[in-house]
């Protein structure tokens, strides 16, 4: 990997999720002030999955089943805090995405989580091996917590008109 220290890599990785995670809550709280499309719901993952291309580097690769592993403890166990806590409301004909006072705490617990797991997984796993676990981790937990949003956004849209059709 280089002349890079190790711990310094950790150090940034940690540093980084925690601007991450301030940013998301950021965004999130001035996002609520309009209204949500499909677009807004499917952008983030979409955006995130160009982060598999760390996988072309060697020193990130590891098992496929820590990566099915880790793929399941983000969309069953990381999404459900977020999912729980995301609610749409219906203002003039648009949705909206509610605010959640608990939104910033579950952020910020589950960034606390995620430290504390880095700090177990390094122990047996390499800097860039880690950082790719929790990369896949974290996209399950998106993905589950988008496609919820997906499904409870299109379940709100009005239905389509029903036109009659003439009898002939």
């Amino acid at each position: 990997m280089g002349n890079i220290n190790p711990s310094l890599l950790h150090v940034g990785s940690t540093l980084g999720a925690v601007f991450m995670a301030l940013m998301v809550i950021f965004i999130r709280m001035k996002a609520s002030a309009r209204p949500v499309t499909i677009r807004k719901i499917w952008i983030p993952p979409l955006g995130m999955s160009t982060g598999f291309a760390m996988f072309v580097v060697p020193e990130v690769r590891f098992p496929w089943w820590w990566a099915v592993a880790a793929f399941l403890v983000g969309w069953f166990i990381f999404a459900y805090p977020l999912i729980r806590s995301t609610r749409f409301e219906e203002r003039e004909g648009l949705i909206y995405a509610q605010r959640s006072k608990s939104f910033a705490f579950i952020l910020l617990g589950l960034l606390l989580v995620r430290t504390l797991l880095h700090e177990f997984i390094n122990r047996y796993v390499s800097v860039p091996q880690s950082g790719g676990l929790f990369f896949i981790l974290a996209f399950g937990m998106i993905l589950h917590w988008r496609l919820f949003m997906y499904k409870h956004y299109t379940g709100m849209l009005p239905a389509e008109p029903q036109i009659p059709q003439p009898r002939v």
